[in-house]
């Protein structure tokens, strides 16, 4: 069975711009060797921390030279259990205000594409965790999984996932219902989780969900939604924790209908000033990946169209006037990382260029900021990157 980012599968997603809605059976067993699916942040001392999964542990490394060495790996969960590792449903790491470490990850179950997100944390900079929970009161086997995390700016711990309760009431009724739903939870202690709220339903089975801080400090969502008749375009909401509700808003406008997941989650950048930065993936008139800034209800400004055929998993980070752009392009001698960058805030950008290269399997690109430098972080199956952009200050 082909790794889900391997390039018989990449090249099956240019041909056909859609991946199937399962997922490999292997990944619902532990494998000695580390998957690809990884995440990394910066604290504030700017100590880089990593997590990805390996013989059924999400494992913890840190680094203190940006990359070039890390500590011997710490199990998050001391029992091994079944986890998912790919690239649209890979582990999560976060920090909080006092650089309290929190990890997230989606746990398979035993019947197929079911699962239970899952949260640990440290407050000894990744030495000891806490035993796992399970974020979500529903605890019947089905879908939740897909989990996405931030810490908004008061220091709460907000988790989003893709949830199937609601397919599956309408299922039951006799009752039509496209996809599944949108859900979050929150915790103010680290420990205890709110019950879980809906967001949005009728979204994509298997796209992962962007999560970023907001200006005011709050948390927003940029996730792939279902609009009547299988548009496959894109929701934003703030996910509140005010006791107000929500509300998604659609915010592309591509109209793309498939009647499936196209495995391609989004990406979300918020400033200072407020302007959402965002990228995400489309099939309309073939593969294409875009940018824009998103006004949701209207069809995004400064959009433009990144790259075509053979691009995918792009991500997207700003920081005052600069805006930055990554993605995986696929070609005949691999994969390459591209970036494109931006110093008047997301109107113009420079010329695509490669930043590195990949002639194996390669995870999906994500931004990283510290001291208002730009780094994309990598994992390859050489190997973990750490990638510092040159000129990246303000």
């Amino acid at each position: 069975m082909a790794h889900p980012w391997s390039l018989p599968r990449m090249l099956t997603v240019v041909a056909l711009a859609l991946l199937p809605l399962t997922l490999p059976a292997r990944d619902m067993t532990p494998s000695a060797a580390p998957a690809l699916g990884a995440s990394a942040a910066f604290d504030t001392l700017g100590r880089l921390y990593v997590v990805d999964t390996a013989d059924g542990h999400v494992r913890l490394r840190r680094s203190d030279d940006e990359g070039t060495t890390f500590t011997v790996p710490v199990n998050v969960n001391t029992t091994a259990e079944p986890i998912y590792a790919e690239g649209e449903n890979r582990p999560k790491i976060a920090l909080g205000p006092h650089d309290e470490l929190y990890v997230s990850w989606s746990q398979p179950r035993a019947k197929p594409w079911t699962g239970f997100v899952r949260f640990a944390r440290s407050l000894d900079g990744g030495d000891h965790f806490s035993a796992p929970l399970t974020v979500h009161r529903d605890r019947r086997e089905i879908t939740h999984r897909f989990d996405a995390m931030a810490v908004d700016g008061h220091g709460r711990v907000v988790i989003a996932w893709i949830d199937k309760r609601d397919l599956e009431a309408a299922n039951a009724a006799n009752k039509p219902y496209e996809g599944a739903a949108t859900y979050y939870s929150w915790t103010d202690d680290g420990i205890h989780f709110v019950p879980e709220r809906k967001l949005m339903d009728q979204s994509c089975e298997c796209c992962r969900i962007a999560l970023a801080r907001t200006a005011q400090g709050g948390v927003a969502a940029f996730f792939r939604g279902i609009w009547d008749d299988n548009r496959r375009d894109h929701a934003f909401a703030e996910l509140r924790t005010d006791g107000q509700t929500g509300r998604a808003t659609r915010a592309t406008f591509s109209d793309w209908r498939i009647a499936g997941c196209p495995h391609q989650g989004p990406g979300l950048a918020i400033g200072a000033d407020g302007v959402r930065h965002a990228v995400w993936y489309e099939a309309t008139h073939g593969p294409t990946l875009w940018y824009g800034q998103l006004d949701p209800g209207h069809t995004p400004r400064h959009k433009l169209a990144l790259a075509f055929a053979g691009a995918a998993h792009a991500d997207v980070a700003t920081d005052g006037p600069n805006v930055w752009l990554a993605w995986n392009q696929i070609d005949a001698a691999g994969y390459a990382l591209v970036v494109r960058t931006s110093t008047d805030g997301g109107v113009h950008f420079s010329a695509p260029r490669t930043l590195a290269r990949s002639h194996g399997d390669v995870g999906s690109p994500q931004w990283l900021l510290h001291q208002h430098r730009a780094y994309v972080a990598w994992n390859t199956a050489t190997g973990f990157r750490l990638l510092k952009l040159d000129g990246a200050p303000r």
